[in-house]
């Protein structure tokens, strides 16, 4: 065992913590993957050693975070096994041997899926997911898996099943969702990858929350067969919106695992494409021309995430980058809102009874045609005809024309991922009755999903890096979204930006015994009206 110094931060104040490791906090745990992958071609460590460690902390700490609500870890101890021997056999490849988690939504054959639903939740599924046999393929040691908000459909992570998953940083706030379970697993050191998913920000909004990292695919590049809610089949369908991708504490970690997530599904389009990402536009910082978007005329920017923003937009100064406050290239982005919006609810009404939708379009019908804030639209989503989707649709690909002649000028654009840092646990009413506190004024609380859609409506990557913290010690993050299918762009310039503007830091976990705070107590979400339970 070994003595680190690492610096740790609380309250927002840096101080040097000599610690001398015990069995459940040695060196490895906040190792990233390339590095552990390092130790293990070395010799330094083997596989077992990384699980069983990876589990002693998990055991100590996750009562007070409850980040990982299903446990694996007879099958992983197995896995760990099976690596080390493919090791000794010389047999070397990413994330061979490396304890990962995924989300609770993916199916893994023998363990229950139940996206938060108590009625489903002793459904056990019969197959893997897609991407949880590629995790295996590649070796990766699977330890269990993350909380989720009920049926996905929130940015907070609870549901009478599995309970809260409590933020690392701060457990009376939420670590986000709807992959809020993976990102706190991974700010606590609980193994060294995840994999999630992404509708409504759920990779980017925990990554930002937590203060580690995340990428939202391009639309389609990674297969999501077997990311599906139970019982419905796990068929080989392209999701509309939906996205599958990674989680790390390194960007170098997140193209790692994106290489291994990216391509599609065998039973598809993978009879006959295989996938051939671009390399990043650029090697340097310096070369990088970049879109600085502070402002969203939809909802304010707080001023932490306004801090945020502009430290990464200073890096990028300092390095020597072309940077941008506005262009006149950027599609509308008040448009933009109203289109996703109205694309995201259609796709999540289509599947309530006659009667709800009939009393959905009788509300929707009294709508003012002057009408056009965002709860407007998400009403009229919800009702929406299959003409009027048509008629939508054709205005998001005039959209993605305008991102395609912006990605011409620029190479990437950073902004927000939502208005402000973690808040405060909110379990209360439905979620079109909660509100966002931005410095003291209250936001309807779907309004701060605009920035998420940003990237998610044209179909674009996004990366999400940590940008440092707020006064009150809380991470906040940013996103970096490039040209559709050149996800290795946003990606580079998460990497190259890591040192400038430090990376993930390790909040302070303390176990139950050493801290007063524990896994809230969850209030059954409400089911008192039809649009409580359509996001």
């Amino acid at each position: 065992m070994a003595g680190s110094t690492f610096q740790f931060v609380r309250s927002g104040i840096l101080w040097p913590l000599r610690w001398t490791y015990t069995v459940e906090f040695m060196e490895w745990n906040f190792r990233s993957a390339e590095e552990l992958s390092a130790a293990l071609r070395a010799g330094e460590v083997s596989s077992v050693e990384l699980t069983d460690e990876a589990i002693a902390r998990i055991e100590r700490y996750d009562k007070s975070i409850n980040a990982i609500c299903v446990r694996d870890f007879d099958r992983a101890r197995a896995a760990a096994r099976r690596a080390d021997q493919a090791r000794s056999r010389g047999e070397d490849w990413p994330p061979l041997g490396i304890p990962v988690t995924v989300k609770e939504s993916y199916d893994i054959a023998g363990l229950p899926t139940t996206w938060g639903m108590p009625q489903h939740a002793q459904y056990v599924p019969t197959e893997d997911a897609v991407q949880v046999s590629r995790l295996k393929a590649a070796g990766a040691v699977v330890l269990g898996k993350t909380n989720v908000p009920l049926m996905l459909r929130d940015i907070q992570s609870f549901n009478e099943i599995y309970g809260t998953t409590n933020n690392p940083w701060d457990h009376g706030r939420t670590s986000g969702g709807s992959s809020g379970g993976s990102a706190a697993a991974l700010a606590c050191g609980f193994g060294a990858l995840s994999i999630g998913s992404d509708l409504a920000g759920s990779l980017r909004t925990p990554a930002h929350f937590c203060g580690i990292y995340a990428h939202k695919p391009t639309l389609g590049l990674a297969a999501t067969r077997g990311m599906v809610a139970p019982v419905a089949p796990a068929l080989p369908v392209d999701l509309d919106l939906a996205v599958v991708g990674p989680m790390a504490r390194t960007a170098r970690d997140l193209a790692l695992l994106l290489d291994v997530m990216a391509g599609p599904d065998p039973m598809t389009h993978g009879v006959a494409y295989e996938a051939a990402l671009p390399p990043a536009r650029h090697e340097r910082l310096a070369d990088f021309r970049v879109l600085i978007i502070e402002d969203h005329p939809s909802i304010p920017t707080g001023s932490a995430v306004r801090a945020g923003v502009n430290r990464v937009a200073e890096a990028l100064v300092d390095e020597g980058a072309r940077i941008e406050r506005r262009s006149p290239l950027l599609p509308d982005p008040i448009e933009a809102a109203t289109l996703y919006m109205l694309l995201m609810l259609s796709n999540a009404a289509a599947g309530l009874s006659v009667d709800v939708y009939e009393q959905l379009r009788i509300h929707a019908a009294a709508l003012s045609a002057d009408d056009r804030s965002l709860d407007a639209a998400r009403l009229r989503g919800m009702v929406l005809s299959h003409r009027d989707w048509v008629e939508a649709n054709n205005r998001r690909e005039l959209h993605r024309h305008g991102w395609r002649q912006l990605f011409a000028e620029f190479d990437a654009v950073v902004c927000p991922i939502t208005p402000t840092p973690a808040f405060p646990h909110d379990h209360n009413g439905g979620l079109e009755n909660r509100r966002i506190d931005i410095d003291g004024v209250e936001y309807p609380y779907f309004d701060q999903l605009v920035w998420a859609g940003m990237a998610t409506m044209p179909g674009l990557p996004a990366t999400a890096i940590p940008a440092g913290l707020s006064t009150e010690g809380l991470p906040v993050g940013v996103q970096l979204i490039g040209p559709m299918f050149e996800d290795r762009t946003p990606l580079r310039l998460a990497e190259l930006l890591e040192p400038k503007i430090g990376g993930f830091q390790a909040p302070v976990v303390r176990a139950p015994d050493q801290a007063s705070a524990s896994v809230c107590s969850v209030k059954s979400p409400s089911r008192s009206s039809a649009r409580s339970a359509l996001w």
